[in-house]
């Protein structure tokens, strides 16, 4: 069964940095991989996303500031986030979908919190 675990996240202060990191087990395909995050009062959004070939796709409001990568031998997905701000505060959300098929996977989420 596929699971995806994210790590990381935590209390931040504004203009900080936070990695976090999701892991996918339970299967030997490649998938590709993102975060989504969900702020206070707010709907969803996709945030990073990181294709098997490694082309990327980011939300525009952390462009230059966030930076997804992978691992494909360890299946991590990780998201480098640099010069935080307090609207960054969110749940975030890891993301995994089968290259050849619609089927996606979900993390539990983790909580990143920025402080002004």
């Amino acid at each position: 069964q596929v699971q995806v675990v994210e790590s990381g996240g935590g209390l931040v202060q504004a203009g900080g940095s936070l990695r976090v990191s999701c892991t996918a087990s339970g299967t030997a395909i490649v998938m590709h991989m993102g975060w989504y995050r969900q702020r206070p009062g707010n709907q969803r959004e996709l945030v990073a996303t990181i294709q098997t070939d490694g082309s990327t796709n980011y939300l525009d409001s952390v462009k230059g500031r966030f930076t997804i990568s992978r691992d494909n031998a360890k299946k991590i997905a990780y998201l480098q986030m640099n010069s935080l701000e307090p609207e960054d505060t969110a749940v975030y959300y890891c993301w995994a979908k089968h290259p050849m098929r619609q089927t996606e996977y979900w993390g539990q989420g983790t909580q990143v919190t920025v402080s002004s």
